[in-house]
């Protein structure tokens, strides 16, 4: 059986962390983060990144993968959230 994937859409400052962290409690999942800043390792502030408290213990992936100034391409993330 495939796995389901769960998409949580939305701008800034709406919960959509909170929300993933709480459907992944709920049905044992992980995070795979889509921002497109949150791979940078070091941006933390800018891009409101989730703290490790706020992650309750559920996995989170594609953040902090990349230094700033690293290229990343689209075909790259699908490449790394897919495995």
């Amino acid at each position: 059986m495939k796995p389901t994937v769960v998409s949580i859409v939305g701008p800034t400052a709406v919960g959509k962390s909170r929300m993933g962290v709480e459907v992944c409690a709920a049905f044992d999942g992980e995070v795979i983060s889509g921002d497109s800043m949150q791979i940078y390792s070091g941006m933390d502030i800018g891009t409101a990144k989730i703290t490790e408290e706020e992650k309750n213990g559920i996995p989170h992936h594609m953040i902090d993968i990349k230094a700033p100034g690293e290229r990343f391409s689209a075909a790259e993330f699908q490449r790394k959230a897919g495995s």
